[in-house]
């Protein structure tokens, strides 16, 4: 695993990528931190970072969209399914790679609570250094999913703009999902909706037929026999799912100094279950 680690970092430099990210990364935090706490001697960073969050939609796409796309469009995957190490093992050390560069950004921002310290007031290092954590935290889940995405085509292009606008759309969900009827007929419909799409898209993963189309009408018969049982528990119940989707959601908790355990657990769940999708679909193409 070490070799593949080495061998994306190797390559993340070499292609300049690395340095990218890591000059935009450093550069707009920089720049949020001058403004909003050097500039006027202001101690709240995890306000600060709390701001940021939306430069994961910006950069985790550039950083993850080669990772396993190039891979495929150049069909060296296939050395992948030869080499004498598990692919488990190739497709965690390519995200610790990920994660090895990410976490050279938030070492240096680790630093700027210490330097404002120095030249603000009410500086409280507890709150800024949850906030960091869970800054790192929410990155290596967004992390997780550039990579899953990443795995499913071979352009990098591609990639990235899906990724984009799922990383997006994970940072607007909670917000579009206030705005739509609450009514129990309505959140059914718009339930069975998302259901066909889902299954849209385990088609496009799985290339199974019959697999998609039983979990298309299970899952279709499951809402109406739901709704038809007992439609209270559709009031409301798209907001509650769009809360478990929004992987940002969790992060307001970090910036009040609480490190819960359940927002913890959360983005580590997050992070894993990406992965681990992203050893399936790799898998799957070895077979097909």
């Amino acid at each position: 695993m070490f070799a593949i680690i080495k061998k994306e970092l190797k390559q993340y430099f070499y292609s300049m990528v690395g340095f990218v990210f890591l000059a935009f990364f450093l550069a707009i935090i920089g720049l949020y931190t001058w403004a909003g706490n050097l500039s006027q001697g202001i101690g709240n960073f995890e306000l600060t970072l709390g701001n940021l969050t939306f430069i994961f939609v910006i950069l985790i796409p550039i950083l993850t969209m080669r990772i396993v796309a190039e891979e495929n469009r150049q069909k060296t995957d296939q050395l992948l399914y030869t080499s004498p190490i598990s692919l488990t093992k190739v497709i965690v050390g390519k995200y610790l790679a990920v994660m090895i560069l990410y976490t050279i950004g938030v070492a240096v921002i680790s630093l700027y609570p210490l330097l404002i310290s120095k030249y603000g007031t009410d500086v409280r290092l507890s709150l800024a250094y949850s906030s960091i954590i869970g800054f790192y935290l929410l990155g290596a889940a967004n992390i997780a999913i550039g990579m899953f995405i990443s795995s499913l085509t071979e352009s990098q292009v591609i990639a990235a703009v899906v990724s984009f606008i799922v990383l997006l759309m994970t940072n607007m969900i909670t917000s579009i999902a206030s705005m739509l009827p609450s009514d129990s007929l309505s959140q059914a419909i718009i339930l069975a909706v998302v259901w066909i799409a889902v299954c849209g898209i385990l088609y496009n993963v799985m290339k199974n037929i019959t697999v998609t189309a039983v979990l298309g009408v299970v899952g279709e018969l499951a809402i109406w026999i739901l709704y038809i049982a007992k439609k209270s528990v559709y009031e409301g119940l798209i907001t509650k799912v769009a809360d478990v989707f929004a992987v940002s959601g969790k992060y307001s908790e970090f910036q009040l100094g609480i490190l819960k355990y359940d927002a913890i657990v959360y983005y580590l769940s997050v992070s894993f279950l990406f992965v681990f999708l992203t050893v399936q679909v790799i898998k799957k193409k070895k077979f097909n």
